[in-house]
């Protein structure tokens, strides 16, 4: 569903709003018992659903949700992280009786979909990333993530291996913590097998700047990085762009193997089909969803796309056996003492944050080892 689909139900929704009001249009409809039962679920991307990336992989997810029954699937591709967002929301709303609606793109949480939660309280509105706290945000607003910085640390001690230069590149959107915690994650990973492995950070400032990512990805490889990732709404340009200029990768969000047969290493993937799909059978069964949910590995939230070819056996053994203490919860990435880029004590020695620890989701640094800054 495009944008010029948008700008209709817009258009409609005003027209019947001008015509005396949705409710009352609404209470004259011939709703059936079958159409009463259906549950109607409104997804909302930030850009193409066929991206090779974020919203690739939240639409996979979606894909899973139309396969059950007693549901309707709305989706809408290309909604900026504006008002767009909100007026989207209010259609799926108003025009399609959604009840049930997942606003995927960060920048969508605050103001909008809390503006609209508090407005639609018999509603659930359930955001992929956003902090939900207690007391602060309506009851009816929900948040989920997953720990994929478990599967970036993989792809790190992955791309260590394949590393002669001891140079990783990263092209990343924002600082916000979710970027952070995937950097890092990375790079500890990565210097886990060899500490004198450092990565050069990029940041291009948005999720989707395809001719800033293609500069990003050159001059990294032009400094001496051979293997390259990144934290991208959509992985393409970069993937491509590292198999053209014969380097590896390591991919995000969803599987960007078939861009990159000869370099594509393995990638950092979600699993919205599960969580979807989980959150949909508490809802038909009347179950209120949680207010917060988050999992990794262990459980099934994320995954890591399969080896590719250029992936040496020491370099699988090494991933799988870290992969297997992840799976039961025996791992722990923030251990102490860690430091950050510029010298200081962010993890002291001793101490130590789970990835359950929220505190995580507040990120403010660059560790040891990555070469750039956030300010």
């Amino acid at each position: 569903m495009g944008n010029a689909l948008r700008f209709s139900r817009r258009s409609v929704l005003k027209t019947m709003t001008a015509a005396g009001g949705l409710g009352a249009l609404g209470a004259g409809l011939p709703w059936t018992p079958a159409m009463a039962k259906t549950l109607v679920i409104g997804f909302l991307y930030v850009g193409p659903r066929d991206d090779y990336g974020y919203n690739q992989a939240h639409a996979e997810g979606a894909a899973a949700v139309k396969a059950m029954p007693g549901v309707k699937v709305l989706e809408e591709e290309k909604v900026p992280e504006t008002i767009d967002v909100e007026n989207s929301m209010e259609s799926m709303i108003n025009l399609d009786g959604a009840s049930l609606l997942f606003p995927t793109s960060f920048g969508y949480f605050d103001p909008y979909v809390l503006k609209e939660a508090k407005k639609h309280p018999d509603l659930t509105f359930l955001h992929c990333g956003g902090l939900w706290t207690p007391g602060k945000h309506p009851a009816n607003v929900g948040s989920y993530f997953g720990y994929i910085d478990e599967a970036e640390y993989l792809s790190g001690i992955v791309a260590a291996y394949a590393s002669k230069s001891k140079k990783l590149g990263f092209v990343a959107a924002k600082p916000i913590p979710q970027v952070l915690r995937n950097i890092n994650s990375f790079t500890l990973g990565a210097r886990s097998v060899d500490p004198a492995i450092t990565t050069a950070v990029v940041f291009t400032g948005d999720w989707s700047m395809p001719v800033k990512e293609a500069e990003a990805a050159n001059s990294l490889i032009d400094q001496g990085a051979d293997v390259l990732t990144c934290h991208v709404d959509s992985p393409k340009v970069i993937v491509e762009t590292a198999e053209k200029r014969g380097v590896f990768c390591t991919g995000y969000h969803a599987s960007q193997a078939t861009l990159a047969p000869k370099g594509y290493l393995t990638g950092a993937e979600w699993n919205w089909a599960k969580v979807y799909t989980d959150f949909v059978k508490m809802v038909q069964g009347g179950i209120k969803p949680p207010n917060l949910v988050r999992g990794g590995l262990k459980e099934g939230i994320i995954k890591t796309s399969p080896y590719g070819a250029a992936v040496s056996d020491a370099a699988r053994k090494h991933a799988d056996d870290v992969k297997a203490k992840f799976m039961d919860g025996s791992f722990v990435i923030y251990k102490g003492p860690i430091k950050d880029n510029k010298g200081n004590s962010v993890i002291a020695e001793g101490k130590s944050h789970g990835q359950t620890d929220i505190a995580l989701e507040s990120m403010n640094w660059l560790v040891e080892g990555v070469t750039g800054s956030i300010s």
